[in-house]
């Protein structure tokens, strides 16, 4: 005798989700190991005839400048949180309650599950995907490799992914000898890239890049990024 449809129905969604669950604990374990090939917003840049220009950089040879400004700019607690800055999205829905420019409360961690797994945009699904896969690179990846994943998939420029590719672009020499002001104007770009440029920047982003730079030597200082070193 067939059982009924909705225990077939539950055994089938049961299997396709312990499926997605051991799949995508297999594909963070392997991007542990080797650099991530593409992602759904370089394929983005692609289709829309952009291209996607990136040079992956070591985190070992990245100047740590580089590093400490974007823990400057987006996560001053990258060191100390296991994935959510609670305090952070506790400040940024604090804002956004009074008005005005949108903030959200995201970490490095958040966006580096973001960047590579996931889809640019917002919405219910996607923030918990993101959560589920920050989630799995804090426990799997660690610190070092997912600020080094970061820094060479974040968008730098419109068809320009990493610092390193960002660097050359803007500056001409690779980022293994990034100044603090150069790395803070590429750190300035991150939020909109498509719409910042790091050479010459004017308004808020020459304004940003100024108090980015004002923080690397904090965050050496402080010890914010003693977890990367």
């Amino acid at each position: 005798m067939k059982p009924p449809l909705w225990r077939r129905l539950a055994f089938l969604l049961l299997k396709i989700v312990l499926g997605f669950l051991l799949l995508s604990v297999l594909w963070v374990a392997i991007l542990r190991f080797i650099a991530p090939p593409i992602t759904f917003t370089m394929m983005g840049d692609i289709v829309g005839g952009h291209g996607a220009t990136r040079q992956w950089m070591p985190l070992s040879r990245i100047d740590p400048s580089m590093a400490r400004a974007v823990i400057a700019a987006e996560d001053s607690r990258f060191c100390q949180h296991h994935g959510f800055d609670l305090k952070a999205i506790e400040q940024a829905y604090a804002r956004n309650q009074k008005g005005g420019r949108i903030r959200g409360g995201s970490t490095i961690s958040q966006q580096t599950a973001k960047n590579v797994f996931l889809w640019q945009g917002g919405g219910y699904v996607r923030k918990a995907f993101e959560a589920y896969f920050t989630v799995l690179i804090e426990n799997i990846w660690g610190k070092r490799r997912i600020m080094e994943v970061y820094l060479n998939i974040a968008e730098t420029g419109i068809g320009t992914y990493g610092v390193n590719a960002g660097a050359m672009r803007y500056f001409k020499h690779d980022a293994s000898r990034l100044s603090d002001r150069e790395a803070a104007q590429i750190a300035a770009v991150l939020p909109l890239p498509k719409k910042r440029a790091a050479i010459d920047p004017a308004g808020y982003t020459r304004r940003y890049g100024n108090r980015i730079n004002a923080r690397i030597g904090v965050v050496a200082g402080s010890g914010y990024d003693n977890c990367l070193r």
